[in-house]
C-alpha cells in the first residue's frame, strides 16, 4: 500500500461559506456533527469559569447572520443569539467551574477539564468537536483547534455566546449579595473600578485567590488564602512577599436558577 493511500482524505473549506465552512466541511465528509467549544471568564480574577459545548444544525447559516464571537456583540444582540441557540442547536451544555476549582487546578487545567466535561454531557456524541485557538487533549472525539475559532467557527461562536450570557448572568446575580464590588458592570474583571474595590475591601469568597491581585489584595487586609490555594506555591509566595507571580492568566437557564456549583446540562433534540 502507498504511502498517499494511507494519508486521511482532505477536507477541501469552501470559504465562501463564512464562519459554516468548516462545519459544512466536515458534514461533508461524514464526520458530523460538528460540535464547537468555548469558555467565558478565563482572565477574570472573580466568578466562575464558564465553558460550552454546542451542535449547530447544518443549513442553519441564515438563521444565525450575526452570529459572531460573543465579545464583539453588543449585550442586547448575545441575549436575542442565546435564546436563537437554545431554541435551534441540536445539542448543548453548559459547565460552570466555581472559583474554588479554578484556585486549586489552575485556570488553565480547570479550563481544559471543563471543556472534556461538556462535550461528553452532549446529547449526542459529536463526530468531530472544534476547540478555540489550542489543543484539548483528553476528548472523545476527534478535534482540531481553530485559531480565532469564536470568530472563524459558527459552532465555536455558539459556544461562545452561551459561556457569555450564561456566566454575565451569574455575575449579575452575585452583584445583588457582593454590591460594594460592582460584578453587575465589569462581571469579575481586573478593571480600575474592581481594582479600587479590592483595595477597599479586601477579596470574597467569589474571588481567585491564584491570582495575584487578589492575594495581594487579601494580604493588604490581613487574610490568608483559602485552604483551596495552599498547594500553589506561586499563590502563597504572591501572598507572603507581594511579588506578582501567579497563576496565568446560580446559573440563569429560561428563567430557572441553578446552584452554581453545579453543571447545566442541557439538550436533546431542540424545537424544529
Amino acid at each position: 500500500m502507498t504511502a498517499s493511500a494511507l494519508r486521511p482524505a482532505r477536507v477541501p473549506i469552501r470559504y465562501d461559506s463564512g464562519s459554516w465552512g468548516f462545519q459544512s466541511a466536515l458534514d461533508r465528509r461524514g464526520l458530523g456533527p460538528v460540535a464547537g467549544v468555548d469558555e467565558a471568564g478565563r482572565g477574570a480574577c472573580a466568578g466562575p469559569l464558564v465553558v460550552a459545548a454546542c451542535v449547530l444544525r447544518p443549513g442553519d447559516g441564515t438563521r444565525f447572520a450575526d452570529l459572531t464571537d460573543s465579545k464583539l456583540l453588543t449585550p442586547a444582540v448575545r441575549e436575542r443569539i442565546y435564546d436563537q441557540v437554545l431554541a435551534r442547536a441540536v445539542t448543548f451544555a453548559v459547565v460552570v467551574i466555581p472559583p474554588e476549582e479554578v484556585d486549586a487546578d489552575g485556570v488553565h487545567a480547570a479550563n481544559i477539564a471543563g471543556m472534556r466535561r461538556a462535550v461528553a454531557r452532549l446529547d449526542r456524541h459529536p463526530g468531530y468537536v472544534l476547540t478555540d485557538g489550542f489543543r484539548v487533549p483528553g476528548l472523545t472525539a476527534p478535534n482540531v483547534p481553530v485559531a480565532k475559532g469564536d470568530r472563524i467557527a459558527a459552532c465555536v461562536a455558539a459556544a461562545s455566546v452561551l459561556a457569555k450570557v450564561t456566566r454575565d448572568r451569574i455575575m449579575v446575580d452575585l452583584h445583588d449579595e457582593f454590591p460594594v464590588y460592582g460584578f453587575d458592570v465589569h462581571k469579575g474583571y481586573s478593571t480600575g473600578d474592581h481594582t479600587a474595590a479590592l483595595t477597599a475591601h479586601g477579596p470574597c469568597e467569589m474571588h481567585r485567590w491564584s491570582f495575584a491581585n487578589v492575594a495581594i489584595a487579601g494580604r493588604d487586609h490581613g487574610r490568608v488564602p483559602p485552604r483551596r490555594v495552599l498547594r500553589s506555591a506561586a499563590s502563597v509566595r504572591a501572598v507572603a512577599t507581594g511579588s506578582l507571580c501567579a497563576d496565568e492568566g446560580a446559573v440563569s437557564q429560561n428563567g430557572l436558577t441553578v446552584d452554581t456549583t453545579a453543571d447545566l446540562r442541557a439538550g436533546g433534540t431542540s424545537a424544529r
